[in-house]
């Protein structure tokens, strides 16, 4: 994560200066690099992701083991209308709901292409689950009431071929 802050006042700047100094509040030069580096590939690899999570989210939705699909790209999904007006593509996120806690612990058990870790945006799918992981904190109440309930798993969809992606996903919910 990294970020960049502009101003155009001096005495701020000159604040802002003083805590990167004293405080080490910024990247270092590698890291930095590191950034740069990845800015370049970033478009390509967003708009593969982009079109392996539409091909997933269409497959999931014909899946006998899946109950819910939320992807925005899908014309069903409540934000599609205002996500296409706003953006140029649907992002790579894809949450679906197993048709029980059972499917749920064999995908995580046997999925093989696709990491079972937290993470967004890398260039590999990874799968998470809300409950026991990001959302544990949240009281189950509220989890239930927001759509985290124990059959809901999370997708970030990567760059392999959407193709070896879904052959994983499907001997997994199998």
């Amino acid at each position: 994560m990294a970020g960049l802050i502009v101003v155009n006042d001096e005495e701020l700047s000159e604040k802002l200066k003083l805590i990167q100094k004293s405080e080490g509040a910024v990247l270092a030069p590698f890291d930095s690099w590191l950034i740069l580096r990845g800015i370049k590939t970033l478009g390509v690899r967003l708009e593969k992701q982009q079109q392996n999570a539409m091909k997933i989210a269409k497959w999931l939705c014909t899946h006998k083991n899946v109950t819910k699909v939320n992807y925005v790209g899908l014309p069903e999904h409540e934000g599609y209308e205002i996500s296409k007006s706003q953006a140029s593509g649907f992002g790579a996120m894809i949450s679906f709901n197993a048709k029980d806690v059972e499917t749920v612990e064999r995908v995580l058990a046997k999925v093989q292409l696709v990491m079972f870790a937290e993470s967004l945006g890398g260039v590999e799918s990874l799968i998470t689950y809300p409950t026991v992981q990001t959302h544990a904190a949240i009281p189950e109440e509220m989890r239930q009431r927001i759509g985290v309930t124990d059959t809901l798993l999370r997708l970030s969809v990567g760059i392999e071929e959407a193709e070896d992606i879904i052959a994983d996903l499907e001997q997994a919910l199998e």
